[in-house]
């Protein structure tokens, strides 16, 4: 999938989670989505983009692929 594809999706995913939430709640609420929702690649790729400095991620989007990357370092 393209790289702006997936970081306009997450975006969309992060759009959701804002609002009436604190940045921690928002971050946590893509993070849950990402890893239920998403294919493995699509994950692996969200990563990749993060790890090469996470250009177009919203900061709690950031956050929460920062969060998946370390979960798949272990």
């Amino acid at each position: 999938m393209h790289q702006e594809v997936l970081v306009r999706m997450a975006n969309d995913i992060g759009n959701f989670f804002v609002g009436g939430v604190t940045a921690q709640e928002a971050t946590q609420g893509v993070l849950t989505h990402i890893r239920r929702y998403w294919d493995p690649r699509m994950r692996k790729q969200i990563i990749e983009i993060y790890r090469a400095g996470g250009e177009g991620l919203a900061d709690h989007v950031r956050a929460a692929v920062a969060l998946l990357a370390e979960e798949k370092k272990g």
